[in-house]
């Protein structure tokens, strides 16, 4: 038993509570749930325990915020039910922060089931993408934040652009399609011809998914790492009551094993020898850099002023050897 071990566990029943949540309790108490949680659970799933705080974001921008302003209205009477949406999205991060990325999110533990199954396929792993096409993969995030949540569904709202662009985000998400197909339901994997935007946007969904399938056997959370609910939930990373601490001085040796050991290639881990809080923008609070830190109390996880988890030699040694247990094994033949 360890710390990923648990967060598995706790992905598997947010995995079937948010997609599954209405045969599990109900439409009117999956409704009560949540309407703007930071992680994709996607709203085209008819049986979710409700949905993600992005396609409100979109709606908003299209359908209140473009008419009130081309209406004439102020600007706190149009951004009112964004900056609501806002807030009740502080409060959810308050309580897990980022570790709704990495412990909640659907999308991103199918990834994770991916990796996994390429593992024992006996697929070769990328063990990282390299610093430099991390760095330039980075910036994606934040633009897709940036213009497919706010700048074109505002557009779509003015009538600028084609009113397929009123939710730019949601018509190629993978987690549209995992989700639906997850209930047995097949309708969102179709190639939508009645316009040309519409055509071009779900090609590339699709194109997408099928991406995400294909190179998640064997790189490692693809699609986390320009996903926009990433970066929106950095902007709200400071409120957060789960925290990643380095005591760098004076026992960090810069190893590299934690680096190593993060799914989503954030080498500063081990190279920042200065700053206590460590959760950087592509961090999701996955705790592996923790456990695979081979010295005494120099990276711990905490939720407030509790510890979660704190660098301990004899766990590591418990935990490198289970995983390199875990690596031998495959579902053809066992390494050597």
């Amino acid at each position: 038993m360890n710390l990923t071990i648990i967060r598995r566990l706790v992905q598997l029943i947010a995995f079937i509570v948010m997609v599954y949540g209405i045969g599990l309790g109900g439409y009117y108490l999956a409704d009560k749930f949540s309407s703007s949680l930071p992680a994709l659970a996607c709203a085209y799933d008819m049986e979710t325990a409700d949905h993600c705080a992005l396609i409100s974001f979109q709606h908003q921008m299209d359908h209140r915020t473009a008419p009130v302003l081309a209406a004439g209205g102020s600007i706190i009477e149009a951004l009112m039910p964004t900056l609501i949406t806002l807030a009740t999205f502080g409060l959810l991060m308050v309580v897990l922060s980022k570790a709704f990325c990495g412990w909640i999110c659907p999308l991103g533990f199918f990834q994770e089931l991916l990796n996994l199954l390429g593992q024992k396929l006996g697929f070769q792993q990328t063990e990282t993408l390299g610093e430099s096409f991390t760095a330039k993969t980075r910036p994606v995030k934040w633009l897709m934040m940036i213009f497919l949540l706010f700048v074109f569904p505002l557009l779509a709202g003015f009538g600028v652009v084609g009113h397929e662009l009123g939710d730019p985000f949601c018509r190629i998400c993978p987690s549209r399609i995992l989700t639906t197909l997850a209930t047995g339901d097949t309708k969102e994997l179709v190639v939508d011809t009645s316009t040309i935007g519409y055509l071009m946007l779900s090609v590339l969904a699709t194109f997408l998914f099928g991406l995400m399938m294909s190179v998640g056997m064997m790189v490692r959370q693809p699609f986390c790492r320009i996903c926009p609910m990433l970066a929106v939930n950095t902007l709200f990373k400071k409120i957060g009551l789960v925290r990643l601490v380095k005591d760098a001085k004076p026992r960090c040796v810069k190893c590299g094993l934690c680096a190593k050991a993060c799914p989503m290639d954030i080498h500063e881990i081990h190279t920042d020898m200065e700053n206590k809080d460590v959760i950087y923008p592509d961090c999701t609070l996955c705790g592996r850099c923790v456990e695979f830190c081979p010295d005494k109390d120099v990276l711990k996880m905490k939720y407030a002023f509790f510890p979660i988890l704190s660098a301990d030699p004899a766990y590591f040694k418990k935990r490198k050897k289970a995983q390199t247990q875990w690596e031998k094994v495959t579902l053809f033949s066992k390494k050597k």
